[in-house]
C-alpha cells in the first residue's frame, strides 16, 4: 500500500502501511528502529489524533484542515503533527533512493540552492541545528523552495511555523528516529537519509504544491 498524505474525507485516521520492509532500508535505517518508529510512535500518534476528534466538530475534517485550522489545540497540534509528518516521512523514503532529482525539480533545486550540494548543505544544517526533538523541511511557498525546521511535532501547514510552505520532504530527528543506530551522532543520521530519498516522490510533490 502506497502512502499518501492527499486529503481524506474519513471518520477515523489510519495508520498508513509501509511501502517497504522494516529491514529495506538497511544499513542506513535499521530494521528495529523503524519497527519501533512506525508501529509503535506513529501508531500512538495515529489513536491519539481520532480520540481527540471523536464526537467533536474536527470529527470527518482533513488532517491539512486540522493541521491549519486547529494547531491551537495540543493534542490537535502534537498527535495530528506527528501523524502528518510522518505519513510524509514514510514516503519520501525508499529502499531505492538516493541519486539525484532530475526535471523540474533538479532545475528548481539548481535555482535556489546553487547545486543538490547547496541543497544538502543548507538542509543538513537546519536538520544539525535543530535544538532538541523537530523536523526539516524542504517546502514550497510561492513556487519557490525553502528550507527550514520546527521544534517537536510542528510543521509548516500550522500558522506561523518555519518557512510557511507546503512541506515535500521531511526529516525527523526526534531521537527516537535514530538512536539506536547512531547514539548522538545526529550528523551521521542526517548524511545517511540522503541514500535512501525517494527523489521521484519529493518531485510529484512539486510539481502538486508549486
Amino acid at each position: 500500500m502506497q502512502i499518501t498524505t492527499k486529503t481524506l474525507l474519513i471518520m477515523a485516521f489510519e495508520l498508513p502501511q509501509l511501502g517497504y520492509a522494516h529491514n529495506a532500508l538497511e544499513p542506513h535505517f535499521d530494521a528495529r528502529t523503524m519497527e519501533i518508529h512506525h508501529g509503535k510512535h506513529h501508531a500512538g500518534y495515529t489513536s491519539k489524533l481520532n480520540a481527540a476528534v471523536e464526537g467533536t466538530d474536527m470529527e470527518g475534517k482533513s488532517i491539512e484542515e486540522l493541521l491549519a485550522n486547529h494547531s491551537d489545540k495540543a493534542a490537535i497540534r502534537n498527535n495530528g503533527g506527528g501523524y502528518y509528518n510522518h505519513c510524509l516521512f514514510w514516503e519520501v523514503l525508499s529502499p531505492n533512493g538516493g541519486g539525484a532529482p532530475n526535471g523540474d525539480l533538479a532545475a528548481a533545486i539548481d535555482d535556489t540552492f546553487g547545486s543538490l550540494d547547496g541543497l544538502k548543505e543548507k538542509f543538513n544544517a537546519a536538520a544539525a541545528t535543530r535544538f532538541g526533538s523537530g523536523w526539516a523541511w524542504l517546502c514550497v511557498r510561492d513556487g519557490k523552495l525553502e528550507v527550514c525546521s520546527s521544534a517537536n511535532q510542528d510543521n509548516t501547514l500550522m500558522p506561523g511555523v518555519g518557512c510557511g510552505g507546503h512541506p515535500i520532504m521531511g526529516l525527523d530527528v526526534w531521537e527516537h528516529a535514530y538512536y539506536l543506530n547512531y547514539q548522538n551522532r545526529r550528523p551521521d543520521y542526517i548524511a545517511a537519509f540522503w541514500n535512501v530519498v525517494n527523489w521521484d516522490v519529493v518531485a510529484e510533490k512539486y510539481a502538486v504544491a508549486k
